[in-house]
């Protein structure tokens, strides 16, 4: 099984890297919609409805999915040896996944929050936490490509 999984080791690097992009987009899109959400639609209006479908068709159909498969094809190439847990590079990067992943958990809360009615936070709160996966984003790709620790 291994054999095989080495020899189509560029196609899970490939899988990696397109889940990874639809996920950041997903990170990216999600924190501005709740800006708007929370900014613009009263609880119960037609905005509001609006805005409860996009949140949740872009979490469970894009983020959710994208997610999984970035964490399985990362899982997989782990497994195959694609990391020297000695490096200080290695480390920052599976922290930094794991904290997106957290990040990620925290939205899919604050969706679940507007669609009860219940949202307490302001748009500059999620104009601030739109800021995280792009660190985090800076962080992976840095520590993965430069390789300066």
């Amino acid at each position: 099984m291994t054999d095989v999984l080495i020899g189509i080791y560029p196609w899970i690097k490939a899988v990696h890297i397109m889940s990874v992009i639809a996920w950041m987009a997903g990170l990216f899109y999600l924190p501005r919609l709740f800006v708007y959400h929370a900014e613009r639609a009263p609880v119960g209006s037609e905005l509001d409805q609006t805005f409860q479908i996009m949140e949740e068709k872009l979490l469970r159909v894009i983020m959710n999915p994208s997610m999984i498969v970035a964490w399985v094809a990362g899982l997989i190439m782990l497994g195959l040896g694609a990391f020297d847990f000695a490096s200080v590079w290695a480390w920052v990067k599976i922290v930094s996944v794991i904290l997106m992943t957290a990040a990620h958990m925290w939205m899919a809360a604050r969706r679940k929050e507007f669609a009860a009615g219940r949202n307490t936070r302001s748009g500059r709160t999620y104009r601030l936490f739109n800021e995280v996966p792009t660190v985090l984003m800076f962080l992976i790709v840095v520590a993965v490509v430069v390789r300066p620790f």
